[in-house]
């Protein structure tokens, strides 16, 4: 990588910036783009047995958009909505798909009309773990598995509430 002005940026990660009181979340402008990688901030790398099936059930079911394919059946990388992400990558080396042992992780996606994006992963074969729910901090949500053993919490905001109003406690501001 060439060597960039302290101004703009000090290190691949975008961490080094030149005023180091700002906070973490100021560092995510000053990072460099790659049309190789995912821009979200973070991104789950979800391990499946099948590379191939797993990105077409995701766009069937979810809506997903493959960006970028490495290899016939190693990774691909899909865009969720308009700034989030998902890399979906073969089982190899230290890498392996869940197993049905636990839930080690749930995915949370957020859409505009979560009965209808229900509706499309349940009609692509989404097991259904959760009903849809209307809860009480202004969430309407379900929660799906899709072919890989993976937990996706599809949800909607229906409205407003304040953290205190259900139980919660605000510590910072969004």
């Amino acid at each position: 990588m060439r060597e960039l002005s302290r101004s703009r940026v000090g290190c691949q990660l975008g961490t080094d910036i030149e005023d180091p009181r700002s906070s973490p979340a100021a560092s995510v402008s000053t990072m460099l783009t790659n049309r190789s990688a995912p821009p979200a901030t973070v991104t789950p790398v979800l391990t499946y047995h099948d590379v191939r099936a797993a990105v077409a059930w995701l766009e069937s079911a979810f809506g997903f958009e493959e960006r970028v394919r490495i290899g016939d059946a190693h990774r691909a990388q899909l865009r969720v909505g308009a700034d989030g992400a998902v890399v979906v990558a073969d089982v190899g080396g230290s890498r392996a798909a869940p197993s049905g042992g636990g839930v080690t992780h749930l995915i949370k996606v957020r859409v505009a009309d979560v009965d209808a994006a229900f509706a499309r992963a349940r009609d692509a074969g989404a097991h259904v773990v959760e009903e849809l729910t209307t809860w009480e901090y202004g969430e309407r949500s379900a929660i799906v598995e899709d072919v890989g053993g993976h937990r996706w919490e599809l949800t909607q905001t229906v409205r407003d509430v304040a953290p205190e109003e259900w139980g919660g406690v605000a510590v910072a501001p969004w």
